[in-house]
Formats: C-alpha cells, sequence, structure tokens
C-alpha cells in the first residue's frame, strides 16, 4: 500500500491521488460515477480552450518566433512522465558527440526559474550543453544564440508551447498509458486532443517493455503496434520510434555507484513524487529488489526535513538497509538526509535505450541542423 507523505503538500498529494482514482475508474459507486460526469463537464469547457488556442496559433493569429538555430522540441499529449527528460538527454549526448554547440530550454517548474528537477536532471545528464531556465522560451532561445553561440536548440516539454516556432516536433508515449484514458484534463490524463498528433514529425514510444504487465489481454508487440495504428490514422506521415528505461545503477553522493547485484541483496525502501509513479515501483519490481516499504508524494514535491524523517523512522521500522527513490526525487531530498541519518539513499540511475527507430529519429534532427551547421553528417 502506498502512503501519501505528511506534509505542509499532503493535502495537494491526496487531492492528485483522489483524482486519479476518479479518472481511472477506480470506484464504481455513485458518487465516484457524479464526480466523473463532473469533470467531464470540466473537460469539455478546456476543450474548447485548447481548440480556440490552437486555431490561434493555426491561422498565425498568435505569432510564432523563429530564430537563427534548429529547434527540436520533445514533449508530450499527456500528464504525468512519459520520458521526455530521458530522450532530451539521449538527444544532447548524441550530438554533443558531433562537436554541435546545443542549448536545452526548459521552464523549470510551474515557471520558477530555480534550479531543480529537470533542469537540475538534465544539467547532470547532459554535461556539455548549455541548460536554459526560462518560462518564456523565446527569450530563451535567444540567450541560448548571442551568449552561447547555440546552433541547436532543444526545448524541453515543448510541444504545446508553440510561440516559439520548431524545425522538428517530437512527441513522447508511455507504453503504459498512451492516450490518457481518451479524455482531456481533468477527466482524462490529455493535455490535448489526439488530433494535435497532426502537428508531430515522429513519435517515441517509451517504457514499451512494460506495456504487458500494465494490464490487458494484449502482448507488448500487440499493443505497440496498436499504438502505431492509432497514431497512424491520425498523421500518416508521423515517423515512430520505441525505446526502453533501462535501469544500470544505483548512485549514491559523490556519484558512488552500487550495482543491481549489489542492490538486489539489499532490503530496500522505495519512494517516488513523479508524474507516473507506477512505472518506477514496476521497474523496481521487475528487478526482483527487497522492497520492505514504499511511499508516493505528489509529482514536484518540494521534500522537507519532516518528510525525510518519516521515511527514515518508516525505513527503521521496516528494517530497511537503503532508501531508493528516482534521480528526480533525490536532488531534492537527498541533501535533507546527509550527516542526519544513518540510512544512505540511493537514486536508480536509468537511461533511454532505443529499441527501433533511433536512425529515423536521427535523420530528422539533422535534416534541421543542417541548415545551421556547416558540416556534413
Amino acid at each position: 500500500m502506498l502512503s501519501c507523505g505528511e506534509s505542509k503538500n499532503r493535502g495537494d498529494c491526496l487531492n492528485r491521488i483522489f483524482w486519479r482514482k476518479i479518472v481511472t475508474c477506480e470506484n464504481p459507486s455513485f458518487g465516484y460515477r457524479l464526480l466523473r460526469s463532473i469533470l467531464l463537464i470540466f473537460s469539455f469547457f478546456y476543450r474548447i480552450a485548447v481548440a480556440l488556442r490552437n486555431l490561434l496559433f493555426d491561422f498565425s493569429i498568435f505569432k510564432r518566433t523563429k530564430v537563427d538555430a534548429a529547434v527540436v522540441s520533445i514533449g508530450n499529449i499527456t500528464t504525468g512522465g512519459t520520458g521526455k527528460t530521458p530522450l532530451v538527454a539521449w538527444l544532447c549526448n548524441y550530438f554533443t558527440a558531433e562537436n554541435i554547440t546545443i542549448a536545452v530550454l526548459t521552464r523549470g517548474y510551474k515557471g520558477n526559474s530555480d534550479f531543480a528537477d529537470e533542469p537540475a536532471i538534465l544539467a547532470k545528464a547532459c554535461p556539455k550543453a548549455q541548460i536554459i531556465i526560462n518560462p518564456d522560451r523565446v527569450e530563451g532561445a535567444k540567450k541560448a544564440i548571442t551568449k552561447y553561440n547555440a546552433k541547436f536548440l532543444i526545448m524541453d516539454d515543448g510541444f504545446q508551447h508553440r510561440k516559439l516556432a520548431r524545425d522538428v516536433d517530437i512527441v513522447a508515449i508511455d507504453a503504459t498509458e498512451p492516450f490518457g484514458r481518451g479524455k482531456l484534463l481533468p477527466a482524462g490524463f490529455l493535455r490535448e486532443p489526439l488530433s494535435s498528433l497532426k502537428r508531430a514529425d515522429a513519435v517515441v514510444i517509451t517504457r514499451i517493455n512494460q506495456t504487458q504487465s500494465a494490464g490487458g489481454c494484449l502482448t507488448a508487440p500487440e499493443k505497440i503496434e496498436e499504438i502505431k495504428e492509432r497514431v497512424s490514422r491520425i498523421n500518416p506521415k508521423i515517423v515512430f520510434a520505441s525505446a526502453i528505461h533501462k535501469p544500470i545503477c544505483a548512485r549514491l553522493i559523490k556519484d558512488k555507484q552500487i550495482t543491481l547485484d549489489e542492490l538486489a541483496g539489499k532490503r530496500l525502501y522505495a519512494f517516488c513524487g513523479i508524474g507516473n509513479p507506477g512505472a518506477f515501483f514496476q521497474t523496481l519490481s521487475e528487478l526482483a529488489l527487497n522492497i520492505v516499504g514504499k511511499r508516493v508524494y505528489n509529482d514536484h514535491h518540494r521534500y522537507t526535513e519532516s518528510d525525510i524523517v518519516e521515511i527514515c523512522q518508516d525505513c527503521r521500522y521496516k528494517q530497511a538497509e537503503m532508501i531508493i527513490t528516482t534521480q528526480k526525487d533525490w536532488i531534492k531530498a537527498a541533501l535533507l538526509c546527509i550527516e542526519k541519518f544513518d540510512i544512505p539513499i540511493a537514486y536508480l540511475a536509468v537511461e533511454l535505450e532505443f529499441i527501433d527507430g533511433q536512425q529515423d529519429i536521427v535523420a530528422l534532427v539533422e535534416n534541421a541542423i543542417k541548415k545551421y551547421v556547416s558540416r556534413t553528417f
């Protein structure tokens, strides 16, 4: 049973968990069905607002700004974690290896320009790239070009941010929850209607190794083919690729590594505060780790010392030898435990690994870059 952290953010966490129960139809009672009906009303008005905004961009009433660099957007159409950040890191490292000056444009969480969450992960994962944190993507792009002479800009979480014109739009779709229950927020997980995929140039289907475990009667290959067929009906010219999030080790402070075999021999306590917590816990299960306790927090949860005290107390009660979490959560929580508690905290390091379609994605990006970079790929 996953428990929610006791903190000033507990209300938000419970609200999100309660909302997910409503959306996923976990409870068939009359009260839940009534709440789902109410959410559908809000979803209707949200659909109208999204459609109007997209029309204003489509007819150039809302202007898009073109900058003097190749812009590749990595985004999604659903809420929660779809694997955008590992995809951004992979793309960044692939092309920095080609000695191309790259900047990653990220807004930070809820417009904050502090160095946390995804920006911090990207800075660590992409050491040769410039990380530009600015909720105004156009201003961020201009800074990347003028200050760093960047010729290739990767816009993190950029599919809905249409003000900055892009050369390539890549959408990450989580194979375990590909279409957001078929409904727009707040009645489902869709940020935009599926028809918006007409704007996309490519789709990367992530976590394809977890599809069969996610439920349903389809095998993993059948599930992937179903996703491709549905997307192709919307956009017949779209390019497909598929990938997994491959665990490679666990990491402690100062990058000390623990092998997966070593991790398997320990009693572990797991927690996370991400958009798709189920995927994290499923990965731990697939690694056959000995998880003696679990705790889930709201996405983008800001950890406090009281949160860590509660986790460590629960760890001692359940005789855990180590705490394991995601990199995003570790960045925000680890410093609160150093020199305060005798239970080490590590994060599960993962990397994106393409199963197919890698060269098609690379070719799309290379075609966009060659207009700005004077070299032959």
